[in-house]
């Protein structure tokens, strides 16, 4: 293969080479994106790049950095590094690159949660040969993206036989929906206001926190059109349900979605997630995300709504590695850690009472 080198992205062409490299890779993720880093403006951005002697990419690490109070500066890989598992020479570059990058940022600590499956053992075998360490988090909520989602396979299938593949009650759902008059039609950026509203409607009801109507604002001045949808689920002109979804490499991603407390029966959401898979269909992608949800062991636990709901789709349910981090301070980093659990525990605990 020849050398391969590392070096940090210096402007417009190299963030445009590497979104160009990422949306041929199959580890194509939309957290890696130069695009991403521009929603998440509140972070610093760096670029780590690989290159083979000709110039050619052959992995990339696309990182966020941020100072914390009493620690210092985080970096934070989401859904990266990305390269091939058995490349491992582009892997020790772009690891060479990122504590190279710890040291310019006075950094306590690269942390990563790549996409690849917890399987994938050589992947896994070479980041620890190179120094990065494990972390198994504690539950479902103990990482920044989630680590256990539901991904439905399009490659070579038609809408019949993935329609096919759902659940018989989902089926009936998405039918029952159609004969009550639910329509899905494609929102504008006029539309973000209400999809805000309905946002902090599901959180209230949810229980979770929604987030700022400027960020939705944000992130669709980044990526509209051409990377991002907003589907509304209306009956008789009122807005029921409605779902933010993005596009890039081949695939879709079901990144928001909210509903009103009225007319639940009517299954809006049913009928909007499937309008969303028959639009990847038709754009070629072969690959629906449903992201993730709260993994369960017992199916009558309450909490477990979403995941009963992703699961009907017929995707497959797939596990991720998990949280990898490099750190020259590994106690400083394992006090950080045992704080933000400290802190998601008491957040969650405050809304549930």
């Amino acid at each position: 293969m020849g050398e391969i080198r590392t070096r940090l992205a210096e402007g417009p062409d190299d963030l445009l080479k590497f979104q160009e490299f990422l949306e041929r890779d199959p580890r194509c993720n939309l957290a890696q994106s130069p695009l991403w880093a521009r929603v998440k403006s509140n972070w610093s951005y760096e670029l780590v790049l690989a290159e083979g002697p000709d110039g050619e990419l052959t992995g990339g690490a696309g990182v966020l950095i941020r100072r914390l109070p009493v620690f210092g500066n985080l970096i934070y890989c989401p859904r990266g590094p990305v390269c091939a598992d058995s490349d491992r020479r582009t892997m020790e570059e772009l690891t060479r690159g990122l504590r190279e990058l710890m040291v310019k940022y006075r950094a306590f600590a690269v942390r990563a949660e790549p996409d690849v499956r917890d399987t994938d053992m050589e992947f896994k075998d070479n980041m620890t040969s190179l120094g990065w360490r494990e972390r198994q988090p504690r539950d479902a909520l103990d990482t920044i993206q989630p680590r256990s989602l539901f991904r439905l396979d399009l490659r070579g299938r038609t809408e019949e036989q993935v329609f096919g593949g759902f659940h018989k009650k989902l089926r009936y759902n998405i039918r029952l929906a159609q004969r009550r008059g639910v329509e899905i039609v494609e929102g504008t950026r006029r539309d973000l206001e209400d999809f805000s509203d309905l946002m902090a409607v599901t959180a209230a009801r949810d229980g979770f926190t929604a987030r700022g109507r400027e960020y939705y604002y944000r992130l669709w001045d980044v990526l509209a059109p051409e990377r991002l949808t907003l589907l509304l689920a209306k009956m008789d002109g009122e807005l029921l349900a409605a779902g933010l979804f993005a596009h890039m490499g081949g695939k879709t991603w079901y990144l928001y979605g909210a509903s009103s407390n009225e007319h639940r029966n009517a299954m809006p959401c049913h009928l909007m997630q499937w309008e969303a898979i028959r639009r990847a269909l038709a754009r070629g992608d072969w690959l629906y995300d449903l992201r993730g949800f709260l993994e369960i062991t017992d199916e009558t636990d309450p909490r477990g709504g979403l995941y009963r709901f992703k699961r009907q789709f017929g995707g497959d349910l797939t596990r991720l590695i998990g949280e990898l981090y490099l750190t020259p301070h590994p106690l400083k980093y394992t006090l950080y850690r045992h704080t933000e659990s400290l802190y998601r525990h008491l957040r969650r605990t405050r809304k549930n009472q």
